[in-house]
């Protein structure tokens, strides 16, 4: 297993009390992602959730509060774990939290019908001496799949409490609630006995030497130390004035006595303790696969998976985003409410009343705040970015992106990236200033980085894809060109940078959750969270674009920047005009997109044009927005580097496609 090692940034020492500033215990909700921690964690805080970034990490944290019996708790929902030796960032900090902040209870969620791979950090949590209820969620799919759980026998084999339930229907929640009133009586004497490896000789010297009081067992930190976990050896070194020189010579004998790494042999024997218990907890009946099972398969399997890849993108993206989100939605907005209705009303308005040209031009001119800003925002941007969510909501929803991830990991490894990368890469044709804070939870510098690098490049936002799709409307071949050649672009950039940048082969796993036909409700509520927040952003940004376009207009500092433009640009074979929609694009992506649109309306690009000044524009610089967001997560160097390099490269590519079609005589 190759693990990505870190620094100290939180020390684990000086840990909270269980109780908070507020006087409130803790109960902390720990378990792998997909396995319904966020559903239990609104169950029982059901409002005064708050969500913020965990000290010092850019992992954020949900937290509310509860009553339960007499007794009002903090719940801290936290990221996905699934063991005590941390990969991720999430996972460092789902640790933290349970070493700082002390709670009084842990909820460990699992999927009842994988408690197989899930039930080593169940074994780990006891073995820390962390007052733990298990709670086997989804049994109702469980028990569909033939699996059957006796919860008394587990609870008598783990010595916690056990609860089956199903949180999205409530069963179970009584249940835990009662578990959770009697676990302030439990005491650490009655933790199960622990698992015997084969290093217990160099655990118990190294928990003699151990002087200090830790929030974790003794018996914990000296499995972490002989992990060569860093944090725990600097939390260990802050605490222990003495010893840590026969603690280092213990760790090394130990690792001196096997092939692999020790943390490998303990995985293998805390694992060897699992399948035990489940021998005897666990029968399945055997029954035949499912439908959503067999779908299931078949998305994952690539011979199957890429045919129902392509299905997706042509109904979701092309079909329903771009033609008739794209399309007809934006054509009656556009055509039939702004240019028949409102831009007329408002510019006979601000004609009559404001007797300044200078003053009328920035409200109602080519480039007013109103007629051009806030028509782009409504008529163009806001229909494509809804229909786009509404998508990814159903997409998400479904649970087929971690099929997708699954179904691509092969692929994005060969460009350094593993199929965690999908989820920002997904993001990213929704807004690609969002999909860059996302790269975040990617668990190396260089996933990181690369990541980064092809959402600037090779990733449209749903506005820009969104009106490219519609301006390549009833052009077949002109799709299949754009399509292909940013697509090979993303992957040879993505294997160059890979060679170029050192680093780790990528690692990759992933929780993949159950199939299920989305509800309407929650996709209609993520769908109107999304596009709330993302026009409270867009908004505002396009009327300052149309303020800045007016400024620079007045002071000719647009005119003399579009002369620059119209040189690279005649070197690609587009017309002077063309010159502002890079220009613009540089404000917003999806500025320029629509800049694209309005010359295409206009009749100034035949197919070949179009074809060229799409690539051209979906390689070109990222927005603004997407500039700072990349320079704020990598750095300036870092993000400085990846724009000019983009600069460069996107129009070196458009000349090129430019220069071999117009060679070929091609007629689009």
């Amino acid at each position: 297993m190759q693990l990505s090692r870190f620094k100290l940034k939180h020390s684990c020492g000086g840990a909270k009390s269980e109780i908070d500033a507020e006087g409130l215990k803790k109960i902390a909700i720990v378990g792998a992602p997909n396995v319904g921690k966020s559903v239990l964690f609104n169950h029982l805080t059901k409002r005064y959730v708050t969500v913020s970034n965990y000290p010092g990490t850019t992992v954020e944290v949900s937290r509310g509060k509860a009553k339960i019996g007499e007794i009002e708790y903090e719940i801290i929902d936290t990221p996905g774990m699934y063991s005590f030796l941390p990969i991720t960032e999430e996972e460092r900090v789902a640790r933290r939290i349970l070493i700082k902040e002390k709670p009084s209870i842990v909820i460990h969620v699992v999927d009842g019908k994988n408690l197989e791979r899930l039930m080593s950090l169940t074994l780990q949590l006891i073995e820390a001496h962390l007052p733990t209820i298990l709670v086997l969620n989804m049994m109702d799919e469980a028990e569909k799949g033939g699996v059957e759980i006796d919860i008394g026998l587990l609870e008598k084999e783990l010595g916690i409490p056990v609860v089956g339930a199903v949180a999205t229907t409530g069963r179970g929640m009584k249940k835990l609630e009662e578990g959770i009133k009697n676990m302030s009586e439990r005491r650490k004497e009655t933790f199960k006995k622990p698992i015997n490896y084969s290093v217990e000789t160099a655990i118990e010297k190294i928990e003699n030497l151990l002087k200090q009081d830790y929030i974790l067992s003794k018996r914990t930190i000296g499995l972490l130390l002989l992990m060569e976990d860093e944090e725990i050896e600097e939390l260990v070194k802050g605490k222990e004035p003495t010893g840590l020189d026969e603690i280092e010579i213990i760790k090394k004998e130990t690792k001196s006595r096997y092939v692999n790494h020790p943390e490998y042999n303990l995985a293998l024997e805390r694992q060897d303790e699992v399948n035990r218990i489940i021998d005897k907890v666990i029968k399945i009946k055997e029954e035949k696969l499912s439908f959503n099972e067999k779908l299931s398969r078949l998305m994952m399997n690539p011979i199957s998976g890429i045919p129902i890849l392509f299905f997706v993108l042509y109904w979701g993206l092309y079909k329903f985003v771009g033609v008739f989100g794209a399309g007809t939605v934006v054509d009656f907005l556009e055509v039939t409410v702004f240019e028949e209705h409102i831009n007329p009303f408002i510019t006979n308005i601000f004609t009559n009343i404001v007797p300044w040209k200078v003053l009328q031009n920035l409200f109602v001119g080519e480039y007013g705040v109103i007629t051009l800003g806030f028509r782009y925002a409504v008529a163009l941007i806001l229909p494509i970015v809804t229909f786009f969510f509404i998508v990814f909501s159903i997409i998400e929803d479904t649970g087929y992106l971690p099929r997708l991830a699954m179904l691509i990991d092969r692929t994005f490894k060969k460009i350094g990236l593993s199929g965690r990368a999908v989820i920002p890469m997904v993001l990213g044709f929704g807004c690609d200033t969002m999909a860059v804070m996302v790269t975040r939870t990617l668990p190396t510098k260089r996933e990181r980085i690369i990541s980064t690098m092809l959402l600037a490049l090779a990733v449209p936002c749903s506005a820009q894809l969104g009106v490219i799709l519609a301006v390549l409307e009833g052009k077949p071949k002109a799709i299949l060109i754009w399509a292909g050649v940013v697509g090979l672009i993303f992957l040879f950039i993505g294997y160059l940078t890979a060679k170029i940048l050192p680093g780790e082969r990528p690692s990759f796993y992933m929780e993949v959750p159950p199939l299920r036909f989305p509800k309407i409700s929650n996709v209609l509520t993520k769908t109107y969270v999304r596009v709330r927040w993302y026009f409270k952003e867009v908004l505002p940004l396009f009327l300052l674009a149309s303020v800045f376009i007016w400024l620079g207009k007045l002071t000719r500092l647009f005119d003399l920047i579009i002369d620059l433009l119209q040189k690279p640009v005649k070197l690609i074979g587009l017309p002077n005009e063309s010159a502002q929609i890079f220009l613009f694009g540089f404000f917003r992506r999806d500025y320029g997109a629509v800049g694209l649109y309005d010359l295409n309306k206009q009749g100034l690009l035949n197919g070949v044009q179009l074809v060229v000044a799409s690539i051209a524009l979906t390689l070109f610089l990222p927005c603004i927005a997407q500039f700072l967001m990349s320079v704020k997560e990598r750095g300036w160097k870092t993000g400085f580097s990846i724009s000019v390099f983009i600069l460069f490269f996107s129009f070196f590519v458009a000349y090129v496609v430019n220069f071999i079609l117009t060679n070929l005589g091609v007629i689009l």
